[in-house]
Parts: C-alpha cells; structure tokens; sequence
C-alpha cells in the first residue's frame, strides 16, 4: 500500500515513524517545513518536495494538521490533495478540525469517489511515540473496519462514533478539559499554597482526592518545577478553544467555563506570545495574584 502522510509537526512526525516503522507501508511524506523530515527520511520513509508528489497514486492519505485552516489549505489549495488524489482511494485526516470543513470534505471526496475518515487523536506527542493514542472516527463504518489495522499502528483505543463529523465533535469536546483542568487546577494549587500548605504536598492531596485527573498528573509537576510543559503552544490551544466556541454557537449551546477559558488563553498569547508554552497560561493566572507555584 502506497501511504502518503502530509504534516509531520509534534503530533504528526511520531505517528509517521510508527507507520514507518510497521513495514508494511510504502510511505511518501510531505511537510511544509523539511527539517521535520529528515528523521523519517532515515528511518526509510520516502520524502516528497510537493503535496502532489506525495499523494499521486497513493492507496491512502493521512493529514496531521494544525487546525481547519491548514486542512482547507491542504486539501482544497492550489495543486493540492483533492486535486491529485486517486479516484477508489481514501483520506483519513487526524487533525482537529470543525465541522463546516468536514461537510465540504465529505462533499469533495464523493464527488471523486474517495472514502473519507475524520480520525483526530488524544494522548499528546508521548501518547504518539509510544503509539497508544486514542483515536476519534467518524464515517462510514466499513471504510473504518478496512483501516483499523493502519489506525492500530497509531493508536492503542480506537473508537467508530458514527457518521462524518463525529470524530471532530467528539476531539473539540474532550479536548477543553484539559485547559479547563489546567486553569483550575493552578487555581486549586493556589489556595492550597497561598494557605501554607507546602507545593509538593498540595500537588499529592489534589492526585490522591476527588479532583486526581490526567492534568493534575501530567502538567502538576512542570507547573511545580516552574518549567511548564514544552510539548504544546498555548496558541495552538487557544485554537481549540475557539474551535469548542464555535462549535457550541452552532449548536445553541452556552457555555460559560468554555468562554472563560477561551478569554484567558487569549490574554496569555498577548501576553506571552502565540508559541509560547501553554502551561503559560497558568503562568498568567500565578502573576495576577503574585503567587507562584512552585515547589
């Protein structure tokens, strides 16, 4: 099978190199910035100087991305995926997208007899170098259960949620809770600190009670250390808050932590910068009350 994978960022390198490494795939690979593909050129992947050279005569496509922009860009620009994409192949796009694109996908690739999966992960970039993401799908239950084998070389909980669009709805609502986790954790830390409970204990009692949660154990610590977490910006999380935004607007949903959030993560990319670190946006609520969490 001839395997085209284009974006190969912190999310999507990784991912890449499992598939690589499976030996089963002859893949052919694309990003806008070279240098992220020179470990994959190593490990035996094929580089490709175009979207087109990557993608002409491939059985599969698969799309990591930053967000709806770069898909839309990708996939409906100029000499790009939909252009040179075989007719009886098939798309599945892991990126965290919004549903307006993915209703114009589906259009597109009907119109070319392509099958499509909107499969975005969860897991972060450890989860994709260990291969145990989850994987959120949407389409046509059969196109899934032919590409479960090449999803299981990504990922390690592989859900088929329903039709077209279920897999970008579900990623966009599980999604906010970590940045709602991470905000209110910092919040919590902060009583307990500021009321001389010591850092390191207070982190402990929050992972051994009823708040304990993934961010309390993943983010506590480099909150702690004062170092934050390197592995995200916190532009792309303001991101998909605004995609969580949108995607609540559409469906008549109010939704009042979501909107808080959203509010938050953009006054620490003025604050800090569109790359910086999104744990800096705990950074932001620590310099508001003069109190830094550190252990």
């Amino acid at each position: 099978m001839k395997l085209a994978f284009l974006g190969t960022g912190v999310m999507g390198n990784p991912m890449c190199a499992n598939l690589v490494k499976a030996g089963k795939y002859d893949v052919h690979v694309y990003d806008i910035d070279s240098s992220k593909t020179k470990n994959l050129e190593n490990l035996g992947a094929s580089i490709s100087n175009t979207i087109s050279e990557a993608v002409e005569g491939a059985d599969l496509v698969m799309t990591s991305l930053p967000g709806p922009a770069q898909v839309s860009e990708v996939a409906f620009g100029e000499n790009g995926l939909m252009q040179n994409i075989k007719a009886g192949a098939a798309w599945i796009d892991l990126s965290t997208n919004n549903l307006d694109i993915c209703s114009r996908i589906v259009s597109e690739t009907e119109k070319h007899q392509v099958d499509f999966l909107d499969s975005p992960v969860s897991g972060g970039d450890e989860g994709a170098t260990a291969g145990t993401l989850t994987v959120l799908t949407g389409g046509d239950e059969e196109v899934f259960n032919k590409f479960l084998p090449v999803l299981e070389d990504i990922g390690e909980t592989i859900s088929h949620l329903g039709p077209n669009g279920a897999g970008y709805s579900a990623k966009i609502a599980q999604v906010v809770l970590c940045y709602l986790h991470s905000l209110a954790l910092s919040e919590a830390l902060m009583l307990g600190i500021k009321g001389r409970v010591e850092p390191n204990a207070m982190l402990d009692i929050i992972q051994n009670s009823t708040g304990q949660s993934y961010v309390a154990d993943r983010y506590g610590p480099p909150i702690l250390a004062g170092d934050y977490d390197p592995s995200f910006t916190v532009g792309l999380a303001h991101k998909d808050m605004k995609l969580a935004m949108e995607m609540g607007e559409n469906l008549g949903l109010v939704l009042p932590m979501c909107s808080m959030t959203t509010e938050t993560y953009a006054q620490a990319i003025e604050a800090y910068g569109f790359d910086a670190n999104h744990l800096k946006a705990v950074r932001l609520l620590e310099e508001q009350n003069n109190t830094y969490l550190r252990g």
